[in-house]
């Protein structure tokens, strides 16, 4: 009895020793895989921070060009002639060319006026000649003025519109409804300058002859 406990005990012993080592063996691995483990967040973490700074720079650089463009636009926009002024001096030519043709209502006032002079200065034992020149010829010649001025203010400043691209911006073409309206007011200022010179010189509708 004594020979086998004594062999238990020694068998017993045994198989604490082999448990102690297993477990020991089990610890030192959970110990090794637990640095692991916590690799992998940290792995994780650094992974996000790149990607989070990646995503940073590409918005601060959509921002920087976004205001390198904005004053380029703003200015580009603010030097870039709207076409306005021509489209205005075009219709100011025709507008005048029109009024050429017939001296205007400044042409019949200043007509009118120089009638009345003409009577006030003339003595009723003039002769008929003479009263007829002083009374409506003149007249007649002071609305051929006014319409000849009327023709070349507008002829110039037809003239004016369809040359100002030559000094504007190179290679911003002229809107064609504004070259047709100067058109239009230097052809009539031509009309009207010549009407007005035929009329001055009593080319066309004389005064009647009194012989």
């Amino acid at each position: 009895m004594a020979t086998k406990t004594s062999e238990d005990t020694a068998a017993d012993t045994t198989a604490a020793r082999h448990d102690d080592e297993t477990t020991e063996g089990a610890g030192t691995a959970g110990k090794a895989e637990a640095p692991g483990k916590a690799e992998a967040p940290a792995g994780g973490v650094a992974a996000g921070g790149a990607v989070a700074g990646g995503a940073e720079e590409a918005a601060d650089g959509a921002v920087a060009e976004e205001a390198a463009d904005g004053p380029e636009g703003g200015t580009e926009g603010a030097g870039t002639p709207s076409g306005v002024g021509q489209g205005a001096g075009a219709v100011v030519s025709a507008a005048l060319g029109l009024v050429s043709l017939s001296g205007g209502w400044v042409g019949s006032v200043a007509g009118a006026r120089q009638q009345l002079i003409g009577q006030l200065r003339t003595s009723s034992t003039a002769g008929v000649g003479t009263q007829i020149k002083a009374v409506y010829g003149d007249a007649w010649h002071t609305t051929a003025l006014w319409a000849g001025f009327f023709a070349l203010v507008a002829l110039v400043t037809g003239v004016v519109v369809l040359a100002r691209p030559a000094f504007g911006t190179p290679g911003r073409p002229q809107a064609s409804w504004i070259k047709s309206v100067a058109w239009a007011g230097v052809s009539l200022g031509v009309i009207g300058l010549l009407l007005a010179i035929l009329k001055y010189s009593d080319a066309l509708l004389a005064l009647p002859s009194t012989g």
